[in-house]
């Protein structure tokens, strides 16, 4: 009989402890695999949330994040004179505010008003109902619509609150035309958007044509290295920021915490795997000492026991890691519910993304687990003394 095949009978025959063992490589691999998952995951889900938004470069007046720094001044004039580059598809002026909005079936409901201005494509997708086309008309998205009660061409009162230093503005009346999805949106966040003319409007004509961000698109073949270069020497008092550029500064920020757990998390997993099919594999070779010991006096090389070793091991790891995807790919799912519960997170940011790579490192963990768990095992059958252990045997 050939090593794996004599391995699988010697796991046959302690079912208790082989179940044992194939449940908690499942269990630390499922982890395992999900710590993996959340090393990037919030990155490449955040880096494709700006890629399927449709713009490629964000401009600021600072360095700071766009709705952290210092609004720009003439944003919508700006907006038109990058929109006319050659190297640019569409450019937009964004300046947000908070917000209360109430209609008659509904009291006073928090939200965030943004304002678009310039001849970009607005940041938004309408639903239902149609896009604005008058200074006192509204979008509204799906949170807010079911808190107010309100359909398309149902008015509402908005009152904004657009710079800290100022008392509450007198609310304004606006009409919904229409239920958007805003790619930003957090699960239970309301937003507003109109006209910039609109939301200046709401704010008391405070700081009209003033913006927090210009959002830009990049001609189709150009890239956005290439437009970015042109948008700096069209204003190079400005700043320009590139979706990898962006993605790159979340990395290096708050999102570092999450790859630092994830690799924390990941080496005590591993460990913990190693010392569990440790113990098993020797507590199995200490028990059939004896058996062994017979096995190579009728034969049996020092390596042929070696590999029994080996391949019981790697029956165990291979049958926890298989159960451990899809254990994993669940728990991730419910950990990535109760992570997507913090305030400000978008609602289609994820932070456990499936990677082909992470797969990769998840088999060379598991792998690697297999032959480091087997290697005291192993040395405890090589260095079996087969006329002391049989003789123990029979005396005992």
């Amino acid at each position: 009989m050939n090593a794996p095949g004599f391995a699988w009978r010697s796991l046959v025959r302690q079912p208790a402890r082989a179940s044992l063992g194939v449940l908690g490589v499942a269990a630390v691999g499922a982890l395992l695999f999900d710590m993996l998952l959340l090393s990037q995951g919030l990155v490449t889900s955040m880096r494709d949330l700006f890629d399927r938004a449709g713009y490629d470069l964000r401009v600021t007046a600072t360095d700071s994040l766009p709705g952290q720094g210092p609004q720009l001044d003439e944003a919508v004039a700006t907006a038109e004179a990058i929109g006319a580059l050659p190297v640019v598809r569409s450019a937009v002026a964004l300046r947000f505010a908070e917000a209360s909005v109430e209609s008659s079936a509904s009291r006073l409901t928090p939200a965030v008003f943004q304002g678009a201005g310039g001849p970009g494509v607005r940041p938004w997708t309408v639903m239902r109902g149609r896009e604005i086309q008058e200074p006192r008309e509204i979008l509204i998205n799906e949170n807010l619509a079911r808190r107010l009660r309100v359909e398309p061409g149902t008015p509402v009162r908005v009152r904004a609150n657009c710079s800290d230093d100022l008392e509450s503005l007198p609310p304004v009346t606006f009409t919904v035309v229409g239920i958007a999805d805003f790619p930003f949106d957090s699960p239970n966040g309301g937003t507003v958007a109109a006209g910039m003319d609109a939301l200046n409007d709401a704010c008391g004509g405070n700081d009209p044509g003033r913006a927090d961000v210009i959002l830009v698109a990049s001609a189709d073949g150009v890239g956005s290295d290439a437009a970015a270069a042109a948008v700096s020497q069209l204003r190079p008092e400005l700043r320009v920021l590139t979706n990898e550029a962006l993605v790159g500064r979340f990395e290096n920020g708050g999102f570092s915490y999450f790859r630092q757990i994830s690799t924390v998390l990941t080496t005590v997993t591993v460990a913990f795997a190693v010392l569990l099919i440790t113990v098993l594999l020797t507590v199995s070779v200490n028990q059939r000492l004896g058996e062994i010991a017979a096995l190579r006096a009728l034969g049996f090389t020092r390596w042929r026991v070696v590999a029994d070793v080996l391949c019981e091991s790697a029956m165990i790891v291979g049958g926890g890691a298989l159960l451990s995807l899809p254990l994993g790919g669940l728990l991730a799912v419910g950990l990535d519910t109760i992570l997507k519960r913090i305030p400000g997170i978008p609602t289609d940011v994820h932070f456990f993304v499936y990677r082909h790579d992470a797969l990769g490192v998840h088999i060379a963990l598991m792998t690697a687990t297999a032959l480091i768990a087997a290697i005291y095992p192993m040395q405890v059958v090589a260095r079996l003394p087969i006329a002391t252990t049989l003789r123990n045997e029979v005396v005992g």
